[in-house]
């Protein structure tokens, strides 16, 4: 008589619902993610402060400074949804290295730039590597952190760091170049570019295998030239007016190549940016709301600067000393934004967190011309700093919700394109804005300073309207479920 035998064990199946982790160490990858951002945010306004030196040991004048802001804006805005798709295809780990490597190696031939048009060349460079990079990123985070929780957890560093790397620009700027030269503001990326691509592939696995498919050119092509001329449109506008022919062009540009890449991407089998997308009510209300907030966030940085050191008074050091209150309550508002929304709840917490960024634009724009900031300037960017880093990290969870692991880069290059169209959008508009009131108040002799800070006071309501527009579109947007864990087969709708 045979004893009977237990059945041998069974290799249990692995659910295409539940894929393997991609680190093991995925908060570590994750700072290491956030380096990498940190630097993508910073390059965009550090350079700000170094232009004056720049421009005399370049030779350049005033136009050409401009270019050297532009020329990392156009690629970076221009290439980020096919940076996102890229790495949808090719893998996002593979992306996100190549993207830091030429990140890096731009830095280097930007610091040590003997000519303005190599500079330009490798502000350019900057810009692309940067539109690989960033998307790759948000995506390899969305897949390290596949819970709501998590994943909040996750967007609120990433918010965090973004928001320190906006405010930090200043400040370092003005570090660095007071006591190293302006080559130093490209040079800093390096180490810390380096670092992150020995640290991250120990960190994260290889991409799993893809299936080959064919990149959609036209649509690649139609998309790219599209965002770059409505950013040229917007960025011009600020140089040369609403009605000069170069930005009417530019906005002529981008509305037939816009709308020749929505018929292509309409009728090919495999888009660049498939329409069905958008059907995901959160991600459509996170990227307009993002696109809004970016509206508001670089207009305010901008003017805020100006305003402390042209009216004020103050040093390049001490104008971004000053904005350190707002930055730490960016990042710590930022990190408490889980809690917030596991209270609130995310329509709420969204809607809460643009009303006071509002309400703090409007309280800066009663900042008169004599303003000390303890008395008139502290309180309001506290407020400003707290809406910003509730709306900008719920904004994003909202565009990254219920979107599958092969349409992350997607989500990321989108987010990622709302943020810069919208800073052009802000910035191109309330700056015009802000110049007619200026010489408005000048043509009623008020004095410059009175006059700038009337100006100001202008642009910062201007990015309080943006703000409460968010409000409104998300107080009237669907109900706004999150999805406890995204997944490849998880609809859209």
């Amino acid at each position: 008589m045979s004893l009977p035998t237990r059945p041998a064990p069974t290799k249990p199946r692995t659910s295409r619902l539940t894929p393997e982790p991609r680190s093991t160490r995925r908060w570590i990858a994750l700072t290491v993610l956030a380096l990498a951002q940190f630097l993508v945010v910073l390059d965009a306004s550090i350079v700000n402060i170094a232009l004056p030196v720049l421009g005399r040991q370049l030779g350049l004048d005033t136009v050409a400074l401009a270019w050297v802001i532009t020329a990392y804006v156009l690629p970076f805005g221009g290439l980020l949804l096919l940076g996102g798709r890229l790495a949808d295809r090719v893998g996002h780990r593979r992306l996100f290295l190549i993207g830091t490597a030429g990140f890096v190696t731009a830095s280097a031939l930007a610091g040590l730039s003997a000519s303005g048009g190599m500079l330009l060349t490798a502000r350019a460079l900057q810009g692309a590597s940067a539109a690989l990079l960033a998307p790759a990123a948000l995506a390899l985070l969305t897949q390290l952190f596949r819970t709501s929780a998590d994943r909040a957890k996750a967007l609120g560093i990433w918010g965090g760091v973004a928001g320190i790397g906006s405010a930090a620009g200043v400040l370092l700027g003005g570090v660095l170049t007071a006591n190293l030269g302006w080559s130093a503001v490209f040079f800093v990326n390096v180490p810390v570019g380096l670092l992150v691509l020995v640290a991250l592939p120990k960190l994260i696995t290889r991409d799993p295998a893809t299936n080959p498919s064919r990149l959609d050119f036209p649509g690649a092509a139609t998309v790219t030239g599209a965002v770059v001329a409505a950013v040229g449109a917007l960025s011009s506008i600020e140089q040369v007016g609403f009605l000069n022919p170069l930005p009417i062009g530019l906005t002529g540009a981008a509305v037939v190549l816009g709308s020749a890449f929505i018929v292509i991407e309409r009728r090919t089998g495999e888009p660049l940016v498939p329409l069905a997308v958008f059907r995901n009510r959160n991600l459509t209300v996170g990227n307009l709301v993002m696109l809004l907030v970016g509206a508001a966030m670089v207009a305010m940085f901008f003017a805020l600067s100006v305003y402390l050191q042209t009216v004020l008074g103050y040093d390049a050091l001490t104008a971004g000393l000053s904005q350190l209150p707002l930055a730490g309550a960016l990042v710590l508002v930022a990190a408490l934004v889980p809690t917030l929304v596991a209270k609130l709840g995310t329509k709420a917490s969204l809607i809460g967190s643009l009303v006071t960024l509002a309400a703090g634009l409007v309280w800066l724009a009663a900042a008169p011309s004599g303003a000390i900031f303890v008395l008139h300037l502290l309180g309001p960017t506290l407020l400003v700093g707290i809406g910003l880093g509730g709306a900008f990290v719920t904004a994003t969870q909202l565009s990254v919700d219920g979107i599958s692991g092969a349409e992350a880069g997607l989500a990321g290059g989108l987010i990622n394109t709302s943020q810069q169209i919208g800073g052009a959008l802000g910035l191109a508009v309330l700056a015009s804005l802000a110049a007619a009131r200026t010489g408005a108040l000048e043509a009623a002799d008020a004095t410059t300073s009175q006059a700038l800070t009337g100006g100001f006071s202008w642009l910062f309501l201007g990015s309080a309207t943006f703000a409460l527009l968010g409000a409104i579109i998300t107080t009237f947007a669907r109900r706004m479920p999150v999805a406890e864990t995204p997944t490849p087969s998880q609809p859209i709708a």
